[in-house]
């Protein structure tokens, strides 16, 4: 994303891409101490605006983090939106602001960051790599969106290099947790399923507004907890997120295990039924802050 495609809000008002900077002791970069969450931008406006605020706020008191006032977060987000045109994607970031170098928080308070460029939803088939490392799920920040996303980078650089778009990763019970920047759902003989909140995935808003069309459309979905080997024994697998809506998935593999991988119709007729749903209750001309 270059600065001409690029609109950014920096701690009270709209800044020059290319001159924006950050303290450099704040512990956003330093340490990882922040949240942040990533809105699509339409042509109706911030998708699900509340949703990702309130879970931003969420995330931040379960880092100790105060955030501002929400009254600033949308002022900064309507100035973003307001300078720039047509869709995209909007990233809200709060840090712990300059601080001393080590873990302990400064005294100065929160960077807020709000920033605006291009985005493009991938919903075609895409292939998925089972990674070896796990979530911890009994963690400090299991469930939490922070800016500590280094164990992503290195799971999607793995995916990426076997030609998948996305890392697939267990969480330390064996069963099937998220990927590192969506949710996962299966198919298992004709019911959809997706792992709860207790795996130590992300509450995902795209996939909490699925399951609610889902169950308003009459689609049996759940929540279970799902064994990895289930993944593998799936009739058909999709993920979901901000950046993919539902996405089905039309190969596995897996790290280190080449013998395992597998090939899936994609995309089949239960994701299908599911897009269809999220289109529905979701798409062009809906409410944009359902």
């Amino acid at each position: 994303m270059s600065a001409a495609d690029t609109v950014v809000w920096l701690d009270g008002g709209l800044r020059d891409p290319a001159e924006a900077t950050l303290h450099w002791s704040d512990h956003g970069i330093t340490v990882g101490d922040g949240v942040f969450e990533t809105v699509k931008l339409t042509d109706d406006g911030p998708f699900a605006l509340t949703r990702h605020l309130d879970r931003l706020e969420r995330s931040a008191a379960g880092l100790g983090l105060v955030p501002p006032d929400r009254s600033i977060l949308l002022a900064a987000v309507d100035e973003v939106v307001a300078a720039r045109t047509g869709p995209g994607r909007l990233r809200i970031t709060v840090t712990g602001g300059p601080g001393p170098m080590g873990s302990a928080r400064g005294e100065g308070g929160p960077t807020v960051l709000v920033a605006a460029g291009p985005l493009t939803v991938d919903r075609s088939p895409t292939t998925v790599l089972v990674v070896p490392w796990t979530r911890n799920e009994h963690g400090a920040v299991a469930g939490l969106k922070t800016t500590s996303y280094a164990e992503n980078v290195v799971a999607l650089a793995a995916a990426t290099a076997a030609g998948a778009s996305e890392a697939i990763l267990a969480n330390t019970a064996g069963e099937l947790c998220e990927g590192t920047g969506s949710n996962v759902f299966v198919v298992l003989d004709d019911r959809v399923v997706t792992p709860p909140l207790s795996s130590g995935c992300l509450a995902g808003v795209t996939r909490a507004l699925l399951l609610e069309a889902l169950a308003a459309g009459g689609v049996d979905a759940a929540e279970e907890p799902v064994p990895m080997s289930e993944l593998g024994a799936a009739d058909e697998v999709f993920l979901v997120s901000t950046t993919r809506d539902v996405q089905p998935v039309a190969r596995v593999l897996h790290h280190g295990h080449p013998g395992t991988d597998r090939a899936l119709d994609a995309p089949g007729p239960v994701t299908l039924r599911c897009a269809g749903v999220w289109d529905a209750a979701y798409g062009p001309g809906r409410p944009a802050d359902p």
